[in-house]
C-alpha cells in the first residue's frame, strides 16, 4: 500500500486553513479535531472543507497540528471504502454496528498507520486509546486497542486481491464507489477511469489567477519568487500561477490587496472561452462565489458591464466582496433564479453569456473527497433537467452574433457533450465556435475536471 508524507494539501485550492485563532473557546489535539470533523461529516452530511475550517478555528491549533488534522481528515475520507474493506475483518460485529465516533476513530487510525510514514504505529494506537477513554468507556477503549494492534500484527497481509473484476478492483484500489467506477468505465474505458480515480486521490495544486487589471502574470510570479515562494506560470491557464508549498495564500497581504484570486487552472479557462471585450455587456447566470465573474471583468479591463446573478442572497454578498477586494467597478450583482432572468432583461440584452451550470461536481473530487461517498447515481438525472431548463431560458437574452458559454465542473457525458448536442439540436440558430467543446479530465493537468463549450448565435 502506497504511503505518503504529504497528503495534507487537500482542503481545496488555497482554502486550506493553517491555524486557528488562539482566542478559540476550545482546546484539544489534532486528532480530536480530526475526529470531530469526520463524525460530523458522516452524520450531518456537511462539507468537510467547511467543517474543517470551523473546527480548526474552534480548537486553536498551531500550524503543525492544523496541518496534521487536515491531513488525517482528507486522507481518511479519500480512502474510506478501502479502509473499511480492511477493517471489516478485525471488527467482530462489523463496522456498520459501531457508534459513529468509534467507526471514525478506527478509520483515521488505520489511515495513519497504513498511509503515513512519519507517525509510529504505537503512537497512533496510544492516541486512539486515549481518545476512546476520553469519549467512551473501558470496553470501547479495549476494543479499539485490540483492533488496532491486530492491524499492526497483520499489516503485511493487507493487500487487495489481484484477480478482482475491474469495477471492484479499481473501486478498492483507488477508493471510489462502485457505481461511479462502473459508470465511468462505460463512458471512458477502464484505463482512463483508473487514471482519473488515482488522480482524484492526489493533493490539489494551489493556483492563483493574476488580477491583470493591476499587474501582469509575470509580475506576480516575480513578486512571489522575490518573497521566497516557489511560483511558476501555469502551462494550462494564461493568467494562472502555480505555487508549491505556499500554504493558505488567502492569508497573504497580496490577496488582501487584490493582486490575485485563488482559482483552479481548469476553471480559469472558462473566462478565456467567454473572451469578452472592453465595453461588452456580459451576463454570468450562476455566478457565486464570483471567481469567473471577476476574471471576465479583468479581461474587459474593467470597462463595460458584468451582471453576476445568483439565486442566494448571501452568495450575492460574496460576489460584491470579491469585486471590492479586486477593485473592479464593472461588476453588477442581482439575486434571482437564472430561469427568471427574462423578467428582468429584454431579449438580446447581452454580448456574452456565461452559464456555469449547477452540476454533479464529479470533476472536483480531489478537493471534496467526501462528495464521492455522499453523491448517489440517481441524483444525476434531475441535475441534467435543471441544466436544460437554464439553457432554454437564458439563451434568448443573447444578441445575434453573441457568444454563449456553457461550463460544468464534472466529467459526466450527459451533463456535458450530451447536453450540448441536445441544445444545438433544439436551437439551430446556435453553432459551436472555433474553440468548440473541451473536456478536461482530472488526470491530465493536475487540475479539476471541467467541461467548457462556446456557442455563437447566428446573426
Amino acid at each position: 500500500m502506497n504511503k505518503s508524507n504529504g497528503a495534507s494539501k487537500k482542503a481545496g485550492n488555497g482554502s486550506q486553513p493553517q491555524h486557528g485563532g488562539k482566542s478559540a473557546a476550545k482546546t484539544g489535539t489534532a486528532r480530536e479535531a480530526a475526529l470531530d470533523v469526520l463524525v460530523r461529516t458522516e452524520q450531518d452530511r456537511s462539507y468537510s472543507n467547511l467543517l474543517l475550517h470551523q473546527t480548526l478555528q474552534k480548537y486553536g491549533l498551531d500550524r503543525a497540528d492544523a496541518g496534521l488534522a487536515t491531513e488525517i481528515v482528507y486522507g481518511t475520507l479519500q480512502r474510506l471504502n478501502t479502509i473499511d474493506y480492511f477493517l471489516e475483518r478485525f471488527v467482530a460485529k462489523g463496522m456498520a454496528k459501531l457508534q459513529p465516533w468509534v467507526r471514525s476513530l478506527l478509520r483515521m487510525s488505520f489511515y495513519q498507520m497504513m498511509y503515513l510514514d512519519r507517525i509510529p504505529d504505537h503512537a497512533v494506537v496510544n492516541e486512539a486509546v486515549n481518545l476512546a477513554k476520553k469519549k467512551g468507556h473501558q470496553g470501547i477503549s479495549g476494543m479499539v486497542n485490540g483492533v488496532l494492534r491486530n492491524v499492526i500484527r497483520q499489516k503485511d497481509t493487507l493487500t487487495i486481491p489481484d484477480k478482482l473484476p475491474p469495477v471492484e478492483r479499481i473501486s478498492l484500489k483507488h477508493s471510489h464507489p462502485e457505481w461511479m467506477v462502473k459508470r465511468w468505465i462505460r463512458q471512458l474505458g477502464e484505463e482512463r477511469t483508473e487514471r482519473i480515480c488515482e488522480a482524484n486521490n492526489m493533493p490539489p495544486r494551489v493556483s492563483l489567477r493574476a488580477n491583470t487589471a493591476k499587474l501582469s502574470r509575470d509580475e506576480l510570479v516575480e513578486r512571489l519568487r522575490e518573497a521566497g515562494y516557489e511560483a511558476e506560470p501555469s502551462e494550462l491557464a494564461p493568467a494562472g500561477v502555480v505555487v508549491k508549498g505556499g500554504g493558505n495564500m488567502a492569508l497573504t497581504p497580496w490577496f488582501a490587496e487584490g493582486l490575485f484570486s485563488i482559482q483552479d487552472e481548469s476553471s480559469m479557462l472558462v473566462a478565456e472561452a467567454v473572451d469578452p471585450r472592453p465595453g461588452d455587456k456580459v451576463l454570468d447566470c450562476c455566478a457565486a462565489p464570483g471567481g469567473k465573474t471577476m476574471h471576465i471583468a479583468e479581461k474587459m479591463d474593467d470597462q463595460g458591464e458584468v451582471w453576476a446573478c445568483d439565486i442566494h442572497e448571501h452568495k450575492e454578498k460574496l460576489i460584491r466582496e470579491q469585486a471590492e477586494r479586486l477593485g473592479l467597478q464593472s461588476v453588477r450583482t442581482l439575486t434571482s433564479d437564472a430561469r427568471k432572468l427574462k423578467e428582468r432583461f429584454a431579449p438580446g440584452s447581452f454580448d456574452r453569456i456565461l452559464l456555469d451550470a449547477p452540476c454533479s461536481g464529479l470533476g472536483v473530487i480531489r478537493r471534496k473527497p467526501d462528495m464521492k461517498w455522499a453523491k448517489q447515481e440517481q441524483e444525476l438525472g434531475p441535475i441534467c433537467e435543471i441544466q436544460h431548463e437554464l439553457l432554454s431560458e437564458v439563451h434568448s437574452l443573447l444578441k445575434p452574433g453573441g457568444v454563449l458559454v456553457y461550463s460544468t465542473c464534472t466529467i459526466e457525458h450527459n451533463e456535458n457533450e450530451g447536453m450540448m448536442r441536445r441544445f444545438l439540436q433544439e436551437h439551430p440558430e446556435f453553432e459551436l465556435t472555433e474553440g468548440g467543446m473541451r473536456q478536461i479530465y482530472p488526470d491530465e493537468h493536475q487540475s479539476d475536471g471541467f467541461f467548457i463549450a462556446a456557442m455563437r448565435k447566428r446573426a
